[in-house]
C-alpha cells in the first residue's frame, strides 16, 4: 500500500480493462486520472496527458462556482429575480402543460430567480424524448438555438424569450439551459465577457493554463477529433482542424462550450475537495462549496422531472452537480459528487475518501446515462482502494 492508499496493481487493472475499449475500436484513446490523499495517477492510451479535450457538460460546475464568487461579494443574491440583468426573460408565459401547444400558456406564478438558475429549476431547458413527442420540444430544436455557439449571448437570450417556460418556476429540474442563462448573467453583472470572467477569476489563480472556449493555433495540435459511436464503428463529430473549436465562439457557452486537459479539470476539482482553496489560492468560502455540493431538489421537484427518473432514486442536484445520495453500489459513496460531458468525458469527487476520478475521451454520448467505459472506470477506481 503507498501513502495514497491505492493498490499499484490494482491500477494496473484499471489500465488494462480501460485500454480494452481502444483495442477493440470502441474509441480512440483515453486520459484517466485518479487522485486519492494529495498523490495521483494518471494512465493514457491513445492521447498524451497534455491533449486537450472538449469537456462538454463538465463546464457546468464551473459555471456555477463563477456564479457563488459574485454571490459570496454582494454582486448577485441567491433568491434575487434574474428580470433586471435579464430582462429578456421577464414576464414569460409557461405552457398549460409540457404536451400543450405552444401557445397554450398561463401567467408564470413569479420570476426566475438565481438560484432557479444554479439548480435547473427555472422552468425550462432539454427534453430528452423521442422527436415529437411534445410541440415544444419541436419548435426548439427548429429554431436558432439548436446551434447557440454561433449567437451572441443577447441573440440566445431573445431567441429564447421567444417560447414559453415549460413549467412554472421552481416547480421541475429541466437540465442544461440554467447553465446558459447563467453564464450570460455573470457576464453582465461583472462587467466582463463570461470568458474573461472565468480567466480572471478561476483559471489563472488555479493554473489551468489550457482551458477555455477555443483552442489556439499553437495549441491545435493536441486537440484530438471526436467522434460519436455508429453501427458502422466511430464517425467524426468534430474534426480536430477545422472543426467548431479552433476559433472563438459567438456564444461562449455555460452549458457545454469549455475545452481543457485533465491537469486543469483536476486544479479545479482539487479546488472544491479542498472546500474552496488550493495552496494559498481561495476561490470559494467552505460554506459556499458545501452549499453547491449538496442535494438542492426537493421530492417534489424531482418527481415532476422528465430525467430517468431512477437517477433520483439515488441521486439529486446541487448547484451545477449531480450529488449521490444513497450508496448504491460499491462507488457511490453518498456525498460523491461530479458530472459527464457529453462527448465523453467524466469526473466524480468524493469528500469522504478525498479521492478525485477524471476519464476524458473525445466519443460522445447517446444517453444520459452515459457509456459503460464510465461506470467500468468508476468501478476500478474504487476498487484501487487499499485501506
Amino acid at each position: 500500500m503507498n501513502s495514497g492508499g491505492l493498490s499499484p496493481a490494482r491500477l494496473k487493472r484499471m489500465h488494462d480493462v480501460l485500454a480494452g475499449y481502444a483495442e477493440r475500436g470502441e474509441l480512440p484513446g483515453f486520459v484517466a486520472l485518479v487522485s486519492r490523499r494529495g498523490e495521483e495517477h494518471v494512465l493514457c492510451v491513445g492521447y498524451k496527458r497534455d491533449t486537450i479535450f472538449r469537456i462538454a457538460s463538465m463546464t457546468k460546475p464551473v459555471v456555477a462556482v463563477a456564479a457563488c464568487i459574485l454571490v459570496e461579494e454582494g454582486v448577485i443574491r441567491l433568491d434575487d429575480p434574474i428580470d433586471e440583468l435579464v430582462p429578456e426573460l421577464a414576464n414569460l408565459k409557461v405552457l398549460r402543460t409540457l404536451d400543450a401547444a405552444i401557445t397554450d400558456t398561463v401567467p408564470a406564478n413569479r420570476s426566475i430567480t438565481i438560484r432557479d438558475l444554479l439548480t435547473f429549476t427555472l422552468g425550462t431547458g432539454f427534453i430528452f424524448a423521442e422527436a415529437g413527442t411534445y410541440p415544444i420540444q419541436d419548435a426548439l430544436a427548429d429554431s436558432p438555438l439548436n446551434d447557440r455557439r454561433k449567437l451572441t449571448p443577447d441573440e440566445y437570450l431573445r431567441a429564447l424569450s421567444q417560447f414559453p417556460l415549460m413549467r412554472q418556476p421552481g416547480a421541475a429540474w429541466l437540465y442544461n439551459t440554467g447553465s446558459e442563462i447563467l453564464a450570460i448573467l455573470v457576464g453582465r453583472a461583472s462587467g466582463l465577457s463570461f470568458g474573461e470572467f472565468l480567466k480572471q477569476r478561476i483559471f489563472k489563480p488555479l493554473e489551468m493554463k489550457d482551458t477555455g472556449f477555443w483552442v489556439p493555433k499553437a495549441k491545435v495540435r493536441r486537440l484530438p477529433t471526436a467522434y460519436m459511436p455508429s453501427s458502422d464503428g466511430l464517425k467524426v463529430e468534430d474534426d480536430a482542424q477545422g472543426g467548431a473549436y479552433v476559433s472563438p465562439p459567438a456564444l461562449e457557452s455555460g452549458g457545454g462550450g469549455l475545452v481543457g486537459t485533465v491537469d486543469d479539470f483536476h486544479a479545479f476539482a482539487r479546488m472544491l475537495l479542498r472546500h474552496g482553496a488550493v495552496d494559498s489560492t481561495r476561490i470559494l468560502a467552505r460554506p459556499t462549496v458545501e452549499a453547491m455540493t449538496t442535494d438542492q431538489l426537493s421530492p417534489a421537484q424531482k418527481a415532476a422531472s422528465p430525467w430517468n427518473a431512477t437517477y433520483w432514486e439515488n441521486h439529486g442536484w446541487g448547484w451545477g452537480v449531480g450529488v449521490v445520495t444513497r450508496r448504491f453500489e460499491g462507488s457511490s459513496t453518498p456525498g460523491q459528487y461530479g458530472w459527464n460531458g457529453g462527448y465523453g468525458t467524466t469526473w466524480r469527487s468524493d469528500p469522504r475518501e478525498d479521492l478525485i476520478a477524471i476519464l476524458m475521451t473525445q466519443v460522445g454520448m447517446t444517453g444520459p446515462e452515459g457509456p459503460a467505459i464510465f461506470r467500468d472506470f468508476r468501478t476500478l477506481a474504487y476498487a484501487a482502494i487499499d485501506d
